[in-house]
């Protein structure tokens, strides 16, 4: 079965690598959010692109899900040293794929031919593709005005009330490379269980992605983010409660109604299936908390077998 899925975060990153370890390469595609690509000290950096990329290599810090396990920080140290502001935190071993990605798109590779060249550099034989090759940069309105995503993020810490998104460029950006063919080729697919404002919403953002996903003629599942009215890690159930939408599984199926055709949701969570598959939405109840590697591979084994009999 070949599946394409959308992906970001964490999360994203975990539910990739269970289907990564059952699925033989050809087979999976896994289109990556770059809304939260930005530049810091003249590098491009790709946190979620990186973080699949770690994650899938068997390299990524356990603790924090991103960054390189083990790693040191002596250079954002010595920058620290010398006044520079250290508020992105990035360790030596990750400053090289910074260092490395940088000097590819400044001799005129386009950022799909460089993820190509990582992932082929650390053993990963599934294809990775970033959303577009143009730059798509999430912005958060807040109220206290707006904000790059990684100054909301990372140095405010998800304080500002948010009010909106919008994700700048989006309009003239183009898919990247081998992203819609995914897409109309693929016999089912995913999106993963990544907040649905900064991790699919740039995806969906990129002209031809979400028209792509409403008219697929196969199984459109999705995976909640939300397990008991709280996001396993990350902003994403508050930032539904101060959008004004329900902080829940069935929340996230009110925002992916249109193109979504299967949701998996926690067991904890069964009384909302009713409620969710009232309007046609068939709900799967598992256990979808992936605390080991375990529990990653059972859960893309449970996907992998709905989808092979979705009705």
């Amino acid at each position: 079965m070949k599946i394409t899925a959308l992906a970001g975060g964490v999360g994203a990153a975990k539910l990739i690598s269970g289907l990564a370890g059952i699925m033989a390469p050809g087979d999976l595609t896994v289109v990556v959010n770059t809304g939260d690509d930005f530049r810091w000290m003249g590098l491009y950096i790709c946190p979620d692109l990186d973080t699949m990329i770690y994650t899938l290599a068997g390299v990524a810090n356990p603790e924090t899900g991103w960054g390189v396990a083990h790693d040191s920080f002596h250079c954002l140290e010595r920058l620290g040293r010398l006044g520079c502001d250290t508020w992105f935190r990035l360790g030596d071993m990750d400053l090289a794929t910074h260092l490395y990605r940088t000097n590819r798109l400044n001799e005129d590779y386009r950022l799909s031919e460089v993820t190509r060249e990582l992932c082929r550099q650390n053993g990963i034989h599934h294809c990775i593709l970033p959303m577009s090759d143009d730059a798509v940069p999430t912005r958060v309105h807040t109220n206290e005005g707006e904000l790059d995503f990684q100054d909301y993020f990372v140095r405010r810490k998800c304080v500002p009330h948010v009010e909106g998104f919008s994700y700048a460029g989006a309009d003239r950006a183009r898919p990247a490379p081998g992203v819609l063919a995914a897409l109309q080729e693929s016999e089912a697919i995913v999106i993963c269980p990544s907040n649905p404002y900064v991790s699919i919403g740039p995806i969906l953002a990129v002209p031809g992605i979400r028209d792509a996903l409403r008219r697929a003629s196969v199984p459109v599942l999705a995976v909640s983010p939300i397990v008991g009215g709280e996001a396993l890690k990350g902003p994403a159930a508050a930032m539904m409660r101060q959008l004004g939408a329900s902080p829940s599984a069935a929340g996230i199926a009110g925002l992916y109604r249109d193109f979504v055709s299967h949701l998996v949701i926690d067991r904890c969570d069964e009384a909302l299936r009713e409620e969710i598959e009232a309007p046609g939405m068939r709900v799967i109840l598992t256990d979808t908390i992936m605390r080991d590697r375990s529990a990653r591979a059972a859960l893309a084994a449970k996907i992998l077998e709905i989808l092979s009999c979705p009705a």
